[in-house]
């Protein structure tokens, strides 16, 4: 092996062992595999033009070379970012420990204790903090989360407000622009009017079912809104407040002052601004909405044998069960993010916070007083964190502009001539001083500091917090580094990620997240940089987010890329809106059908609504494969209001269906578009792609395909890339690029922070091993199916016999001849320390499987004497050797706590549930709650800690 190919890292098969895997498969050659796999009409007959792979080493000088080229300035803009401290014992034991970022979202609760809890925190710390009791695990971003409010209101209306088609929402004039751009993209296909005004001046109507307002507002003051909100709620109108996180530690959250929804960013609770992200956006409410609520919610319930256990609640809200009818198209979030954040409010506790926040509040008010004496004016007559200043006739905003460059400080310019200065964590007293200096040289005064920062309030009593927050005992236990390193290590023992085993979520692309790819994300050259920093300074970041957009674009076939959109959903989303962009343009904005398959992932229906069009769903036929014939007549029936179709490919099913290029034609011959889901395109880099096969438009999962990690729920990167006609309907960027066309991100490039975990990916492979992973994700497929299709059997496979990337394992057969299903059968591989296949999806009584190409045959063939044995169980139950109700499927998974206990109540014995196989002995992954009881925790809804609940 040549240790010096990182596709030799990468990729988990060796080059002894394809021969025995291709013999199972059944095939004499690698190619004649993929041959009888991809349709020949749609491959390519190039390879990819991309860079030379680099070694690791050469990778590692290159990006430090481009991360030279960032320069990092004391940030002082805000607007939304602030710069922040992230505790050292949360960088090195979260956010770089591939226990935490290699983990998926915590559908399988048992196996998810540690981060289901760190991210109880999270939202705990949320409710305390806005005084609301009801909050989701995080969202995208705070443009993001204001134009979730708003759906979730639109949607809750009352049957007074349908019927008099209440359909418009105010915006006060002091929101964030991004936000009011998101806002804007979001709304309009909606139906729903936006109306930007003066809170002081808007008067209510029977029209208005909803307004959005920010506190702190965007130019820093705060507002007295108690008054507008009962207005707004005798109309019937609700209220939903953007609001500064660190700032309701000092100010009365609006929780008390009757807001319905408070919503922001957790960014500054240790998280670098990344260039604009990702960090998690929090969304608090009243219990009212709690089906209504968008994203994820932790909760309370308890185990079988009545064991307090933490589990995602209220699941049936979710686009995967509701598709079409989903109150959101929100899968991926910001879950690490969030859990990081959740750590930073155990660390600091009450206490700790309130002495973070008195800081930044007296150093701006201490700031604000020395600035009055030069000869300036504060604008803002309540304050947090951020002062308006107002320059002297004599004073040039050009001048001071020249100082401020010079001393390496980035300020707020308002086209009025005012400067913002927003303070944040890291202000010392001698940041203070250069602010100082800066200003009194711009005035033609000297200045020098002397004196220290006294602790003093300087906003009117009235915005005073009274109330007492996080007075739970786990934002008082862990506040030196060795108590809170040794919580979150126990946390996260509690996981399985990919760490532990293989992940073989179907659709989901659990695949290595390398170490070379992960390191630069620790570079402060990437993470302390403003999204809104002036282009001298960014230069490292905008070659990287331009030579990647160019790769992208080769490897999809298309001429355009967005990295704008943070997530696949928002991805979706953003396609299907420059298609509307493109339909408005010539003349066709009429059409409003999408044709979808039944196969299709639910964000795919969700985001459809979202973005104002009608579905009709196309059959699939007795092979999974989109049925021709309907499809065809429904292109025709609806082909004058035909906007697009979305298709997945190769299909959800694992297929690569032959007819797709035939559908792309049918769809373009009826005036609509082809939207490719990139889901699966880790079975087509380098083979085929989006843009040779017909579509016009496809989004990319960076956390599936190009190994960003999923970090538990996210963060997740959802690029665009268009072909050339759609190029000028990208999203684009009010603060950045002056237009807010499509705008479906806070920030102009999204997660840019994690860009580079991909651009890294793609340079360390290069085209022939981005070439050869495709082919091994596509080869370890199939050798599973030939493993297992002669005992559960395979649901799905091409006209010649063979699957994609992923294989739908049958299990229906089983309940119907044991009364064992696949919910017993995942269960049960957490015994065995495996995560389950993903679970009745695409198929209900099924398990999808999709191995990628980064395991190795080793734990392959491991993985597969583990589904046998548990075969072997249920044919025990079938035969009556094992009993139908008392077995090790249906109690499994066998917690820790029931093995070792002096009682044992099975007829079956321990060694049977806890060590199966014989390998188990040397490593066994304990589990610490037996089966989580769902229909508990969804009747009894605990979204946040309390004394009796703690764990």
């Amino acid at each position: 092996m040549d240790t010096n190919k990182f596709v030799n890292r990468h990729v988990g098969i060796t080059e002894e062992d394809i021969p025995s895997m291709l013999q199972a498969v059944g095939v004499k050659t690698l190619d004649e595999l993929i041959d009888q796999t991809i349709p020949a009409n749609i491959r390519l007959k190039e390879e990819m033009n991309l860079p030379e792979a680099m070694t690791e080493r050469e990778f590692a000088e290159h990006i430090a070379e481009l991360a030279s080229k960032n320069e990092i300035f004391t940030s002082y803009i805000g607007m939304g970012w602030y710069d922040t401290v992230c505790p050292a014992p949360i960088q090195r034991n979260v956010f770089e420990n591939p226990v935490w970022y290699t983990s998926y979202t915590p559908y399988q609760a048992e196996i998810s204790q540690g981060r289901l809890e760190a991210l109880l925190n999270f939202q705990t710390m949320v409710s305390e903090l806005t005084a609301l009791p009801l909050t989701n695990s995080s969202l995208l971003d705070e443009a993001t989360a204001a134009a979730e409010a708003i759906t979730m209101f639109h949607g809750s209306r009352s049957r007074t407000q349908i019927k008099a088609e209440a359909n418009t929402v105010f915006v006060d004039e002091q929101v964030f622009e991004s936000t009011l751009a998101v806002i804007h993209t979001r709304m309009i296909p909606q139906g729903i009017k936006v109306v930007v005004g003066d809170y002081k001046k808007f008067t209510f109507t029977p029209d208005v079912f909803a307004a959005i307002i920010q506190y702190p507002n965007a130019n820093g003051a705060v507002e007295d809104y108690r008054t507008f909100v009962e207005k707004a709620h005798a109309n019937e109108s609700k209220v939903a407040v953007a609001a500064d996180l660190m700032s309701l530690v000092l100010l009365t959250p609006p929780g008390e002052w009757g807001a319905d929804v408070v919503f922001g960013s957790s960014q500054r609770f240790g998280i670098p601004m990344f260039y604009g992200g990702p960090s998690a956006a929090y969304f608090a409410t009243k219990e009212e909405y709690k089906r209504a609520i968008p994203g994820r919610i932790i909760g309370i319930s308890k185990d079988a044998y009545g064991h307090p256990a933490y589990r995602l609640a209220l699941q049936t809200r979710e686009q995967h069960i509701k598709r079409e009818k989903a109150t959101s198209n929100i899968c991926t979030a910001q879950a690490l993010l969030a859990s990081m954040s959740g750590f930073y409010a155990v660390y600091h506790g009450a206490e700790g916070l309130k002495n973070i926040a008195n800081r930044i509040h007296s150093a701006a008010g201490f700031l604000a007083g020395e600035l009055e004496k030069l000869g300036y004016k504060q604008l803002n007559k309540n304050y947090f964190d951020t002062l308006l200043i107002e320059l002297p006739p004599h004073v040039s905003i050009n001048a001071l502009r020249e100082i401020a460059l010079e001393c390496k400080v980035n300020l707020r310019y308002f086209e009025g001539g005012q400067i913002g200065i927003s303070l944040d964590e890291t202000t010392q007293l001698t940041d203070i001083g250069v602010l100082l200096y800066i200003f009194g040289g711009a005035a033609g005064k000297e200045y020098m500091l002397e004196e220290s920062i006294p602790q003093k309030v300087y906003f009117e009593q009235t915005f005073a917090r009274t109330s007492n927050f996080m007075q739970q005992d786990v934002f008082k236990k862990y506040h030196t580094e060795t108590e809170l390193m040794r919580y979150i290590t126990r946390l996260g023992r509690r996981d399985i990620s990919l760490a532990q085993s293989m992940i073989s979520l179907g659709s989901c692309t659990m695949k290595l997240n390398a170490a070379s790819e992960m390191l630069p994300l620790s570079r402060p050259e990437f993470q302390n940089i403003h999204p809104y920093a002036p282009e001298e300074q960014t230069e490292g970041y905008k070659e990287m987010i331009e030579n990647l957009c160019a790769y992208l674009a080769e490897i999809t076939g298309f001429k355009g890329v967005s990295l704008q959109p943070n997530s696949g959903a928002a991805g979706e989303y953003a396609g299907l809106r420059v298609i509307r962009s493109y339909l408005e343009s010539i003349g066709q904005g009429h059409r409003n059908i999408v044709l979808l398959p039944a196969s299709a992932h639910g964000t795919n229906p969700a985001s459809a609504i979202q973005a104002g069009y009608s579905t009709v769903t196309v059959k699939t036929d007795e092979k999974g494969n989109i049925d021709m014939a309907d499809f065809r007549e429904k292109a025709e029936a609806n082909k004058t209001q035909l906007a697009a179709t979305m298709i997945t490919y190769p299909s959800t099913h694992g297929i690569f269906e032959a007819d797709i290029k035939e559908m792309c034609d049918i769809v373009h011959q009826y005036g609509g578009q082809v939207y490719m889901d990139g889901a699966n395109m880790n079975a087509q880099v380098g083979l085929t792609n989006p843009g040779t096969i017909g579509a016009d438009v496809c989004h990319l999962n960076l956390h599936k395909t190009f190994a960003s990690p999923h970090g538990g729920g996210g963060p997740g990167i959802g690029p665009i890339c268009v072909a050339a006609h759609l190029v000028p309907f990208l999203p684009s960027h009010p603060v950045v690029w002056g237009s807010d066309i499509n705008t479906v991100s806070a920030a102009p490039y999204g997660s840019a922070g994690i860009a580079s975990i991909t651009y890294a990916y793609i340079r360390l492979l290069g085209a022939e091993g981005l070439t050869c992973a495709t082919k091994i994700a596509i080869l370890n497929a199939n050798y599973l199916a030939a493993k297992l299709k002669d005992s559960y059997g395979i649901v799905y496979t091409g006209t010649t016999g063979r699957v994609g990337h992923e294989l739908i394992l049958e299990c229906r057969n089983i309940k119907e001849s044991s009364g064992i299903d696949e919910s017993d059968i995942a269960k049960r591989l957490m015994d065995f320390g495996y995560h389950a296949p993903t679970l009745s999806f695409p198929v209900h009584g099924t398990l999808m499987v999709e191995p990628t190409e980064s395991e190795s045959k080793a734990e392959l063939d491991r993985f597969v004497e583990v589904l046998e044995c548990i075969w072997k169980e249920i044919k025990e139950v079938e035969n009556g050797t094992a009993d139908k109700i008392d077995n090790v499927l249906k109690n499994a998974p066998h917690p820790e706590y029931e093995v070792i206990a002096d009682e044992w109540n099975h007829i079956y014995p321990r060694s049977k549930a806890a060590f199966p196989l014989e390998w188990l002995h040397d490593g066994k992954f304990w589990i610490n709650v037996a089966r989580v009881d769902n229909a508990y925790g969804d009747r009894n809804l605990i979204p946040t800690i309390c004394g009796a609940c703690e764990i």
